[in-house]
């Protein structure tokens, strides 16, 4: 791909300032990666400089009615493999949007397949995405693959080893199958991929937006292959087959790096897997893209900007606790102070921050890991969760003595968090002081913005609910409608439902008298913490979800 001599034709960028990034990062996904990362040209500029150079048009796939008939003239792996797609076609041309389109192998490939006359155009690599995630779903070579995958069932297992081991994407049904499955649920946005035995059948579930559905359902014949590839993927033992593993696998897609982390657990038809794709966008992002109203960031702010102290991040498994804490690590991690992290495990890479991976069989767990850290001269110090009694006080101590600590916990409220420490066995007085601040929160899905309609709910229900309406006002509420962008289901992503508690003198004092829980909430609503509930419904109100999903994830 000419992306250097392109940009440097059409006047976007000079040659020696080029000449310097193609030495550092050479002339493909990781230059483009570059360019679009330093802001010197988006997808779209790129993409206009390719075509001038090639003397092809350009074409804005976003603003083009596409046709899948069209779509179809050309196979999905051939659209995939050489990154095109079929846009219009006359009686005996095709013109076809590719990445480079001065690819004369894919041209020619293309030419064969159709039997047209093949007419390139330049287009831009996110609305190629966003094009592939609309029309070419994986499904029917999927359904392809299952096929032949059974026709090779009848392997011996130290055949299908050697045969996984060596084998490339090309040569090997399963090591095909596996590849598509994964990259179907990165399109998807899926955040988890299941993979369950059954007892006469393989079912496969993607996580997106926070709710399960079901994607593949194969036969059994094919399990014993799809879970060895993936366990040798991730580097874990494939013949140990009675206790839990964990791995990491990662894979190209579409010229980015996306990391999974791989979990095992035995079962009576066979092992489950389940694999988190973990979100590397997680790095770039600000306090701003976690949604926050306005005065719970600044709460959040005030209380991760003091030099020493804690802050507790709360929810339940999956609520988007490691990222609101790596955002607060981003913001506050200059290169003037020393931040350590550890964790189990690692989800997210950070330039710049001395990251801890907890290992149990080496003995390294939260607490023995906490306590080296401390003898490191650390600023800032985030652990990944605090379980047990001596890895909660070793934490508040490191609070007390001058070091900012991030952390996670597992309650249902942000009051319940004080609570949760005393009954580990933690001081109250120490406690109280040691805290800034608690934020629990919650994901709900967010609506689509192509397709949602706007209602008038109900007043009698509002009040109902505890949402006060004035008199003779009708709020403005929207629900899912359904289109292609999200899948018609009327959601797309999800958004943040957050409660900020600070920690005031009231707090304190009630923390040290040993208080209930239902104290230290009142407290802090008098403090005047936003509920969960109610940052839901500002949200709905403004469009961004449902007060159905606002009811759904938060009591």
């Amino acid at each position: 791909m000419r992306i250097a001599e392109s940009l440097v034709a059409s006047g976007v960028v000079g040659a020696e300032q080029m000449r310097d990034l193609t030495t550092q990062f050479g002339t493909g996904a990781q230059l483009r990666a570059r360019i679009l990362a330093e802001g010197i040209a988006d997808d779209a500029t790129i993409a206009q400089s390719l075509a001038q150079l090639a003397s092809v048009p350009f074409i804005d796939l976003k603003q083009e009615p596409l046709d899948a008939e069209v779509i179809g003239m050309i196979p999905a792996v051939l659209c995939r493999r050489y990154q095109l797609l079929p846009i219009r076609r006359t009686r005996r041309h095709l013109l076809v949007g590719m990445l480079d389109p001065s690819d004369l192998n894919a041209i020619d490939d293309i030419t064969t397949a159709t039997g047209l006359s093949i007419q390139p155009a330049a287009v831009a690599t996110d609305a190629l995405e966003l094009a592939f995630t609309r029309f070419l779903r994986s499904d029917g070579e999927l359904s392809e693959l299952k096929g032949q995958m059974l026709d090779e069932s009848g392997v011996t297992e130290a055949e299908l080893h050697d045969d996984l081991e060596t084998a490339s994407d090309d040569d090997a049904p399963v090591v095909r199958f596996v590849s598509l499955l994964i990259s179907q649920a990165i399109d998807d946005r899926a955040s988890d991929i299941h993979i369950e035995p059954g007892e006469k059948s393989l079912i496969v579930r993607y996580r997106i937006d926070g709710v399960l559905k079901e994607t593949q359902r194969a036969s059994r014949a094919i399990q014993d292959g799809v879970i060895s590839r993936l366990k040798i993927m991730a580097a874990v033992d494939i013949a140990e087959r009675r206790k839990p593993q964990d791995g990491r696998i990662s894979v190209q897609h579409n010229g980015k790096k996306v990391d999974l982390r791989l979990a095992t657990l035995p079962t009576v038809w066979g092992e489950k897997i389940v694999m988190r794709i973990l979100a590397n966008s997680t790095q770039n992002l600000s306090l701003k893209d976690l949604a926050f109203s306005s005065k719970n960031q600044e709460l959040f702010r005030q209380a991760i900007s003091k030099p020493y102290g804690m802050v507790l991040v709360t929810g339940p498994t999956g609520s988007g606790k490691s990222t609101t804490l790596y955002t607060a690590l981003s913001e506050i991690a200059t290169p003037q102070v020393n931040a350590i992290t550890v964790e189990d495990p690692v989800e997210f890479r950070l330039a710049g921050i001395n990251q801890v991976q907890v290992n149990h069989k080496a003995g390294l767990n939260f607490h023995t890991a906490l306590r080296s850290i401390l003898r490191s001269d650390p600023d800032i110090v985030m652990v990944g969760e605090i379980r047990d009694e001596e890895t909660a006080n070793m934490s508040i101590e490191a609070a007390l003595t001058g070091h900012m600590v991030l952390s996670t916990l597992h309650t249902n409220d942000a009051p319940s968090a004080l609570t949760r420490f005393i009954n580990m066995g933690c001081e109250p007085f120490l406690v109280g002081t040691a805290i800034n601040a608690v934020v629990a929160q919650r994901l709900a899905r967010r609506l689509c913005s192509i397709c949602k309609v706007a209602y008038h709910e109900d007043p009698q229900k509002l009040a109902a609910l505890g949402i006060p309406v004035p008199q003779g006002m009708q709020l403005t509420f929207y629900k899912p409608g359904g289109c292609q962008e999200c899948s018609n289901t009327g959601y797309r992503s999800r958004v943040a439902l957050h409660e900020v508690m600070n920690m005031s003198d009231e707090l304190e004092h009630l923390v040290t008298g040993s208080a209930t829980g239902s104290d230290l909430r009142e407290a802090a609503l008098r403090g005047g913490m936003v509920t969960l509930r109610q940052d839901g419904f500002l949200k709905a109100a403004q469009g961004i979800t449902t007060i159905e999903e606002v009811l759904r994830v938060s009591a």
